[in-house]
């Protein structure tokens, strides 16, 4: 499956997999179908009112035609930027939309995305979006290379969620070595363990390099006197210190 190298704002490269065209074709499935029931719903709801109020039908019409394109933009501009890069068919996919330079999409990313769906999606039926996902090296179409997107795998990340790390310890007598990992927020916690997860399943010096990256990084945000020798026991000895020092 391939994959690609991301570098987050913490100048730590993360190797995420690039969502395939399976997993895309799905969330575009059924995101059209959700779109389509919206676009039916508002039909019903407002035609028999416009119908009565308004004289020239081919107002009712003009509007009507563009309805399906206005809705298919608006619900994948709002559901992305509601839900962090995951409209609902990307949220059943598990996948989601990240940005190639490691910051955090923003609206005028996905802007730019949902409007290159009229060309990539709308009009061409998803044919063009099709073609270049799979002829593309990082997996985009038009709508992901204007705004500097990839869209990638997930389903491992949410493996790890907070109340997972939360049952790694439930020692109430532990004395915590690192009082400075309150620095750290949740998703420091959350990169920590997904990390180490990855080194262990993918034993590669490319993994290896990562941990000895995120260790780097880590010892300079927490302001520590001596870099660790033993990493990954230093990785789970912060998580465990994380979970008993703020719960």
């Amino acid at each position: 499956m391939p994959t690609i190298d991301i570098t987050t704002t913490q100048n730590v490269t993360i190797e995420y997999e690039l969502a395939g065209p399976q997993d895309r074709f799905l969330a575009f499935f059924i995101d059209v179908i959700i779109v389509g029931a919206l676009n039916i719903l508002i039909f019903l709801v407002l035609i028999d009112a416009w119908i009565n109020t308004l004289e020239d039908s081919s107002s009712i019409e003009h509007f009507l035609s563009f309805l399906p394109m206005t809705l298919f933009v608006g619900y994948h501009l709002l559901s992305e930027i509601i839900a962090n890069g995951q409209s609902w068919g990307k949220k059943v996919a598990g996948i989601k939309v990240v940005r190639l330079d490691g910051e955090e999409p923003g609206w005028s990313d996905y802007l730019l995305r949902s409007i290159f769906h009229v060309v990539d999606s709308f009009l061409s039926f998803g044919i063009l979006a099709g073609l270049l996902i799979n002829s593309s090296s990082k997996k985009q179409r038009l709508g992901d290379m204007t705004a500097n997107t990839v869209v990638i795998k997930v389903k491992f990340n949410k493996r790890f969620q907070l109340a997972d790390i939360m049952k790694i310890n439930s020692i109430e007598e532990y004395e915590p070595t690192y009082l400075e990992v309150r620095k750290l927020r949740e998703k420091d916690l959350l990169l920590i363990k997904s990390t180490i997860n990855r080194y262990h399943t993918y034993k590669n010096q490319t993994h290896t390099d990562l941990i000895d990256k995120l260790v780097d990084r880590i010892v300079e945000e927490l302001d520590l006197d001596e870099k660790p020798t033993k990493k990954i026991e230093f990785l789970q000895t912060l998580i465990r210190d994380y979970i008993v020092l703020t719960r």
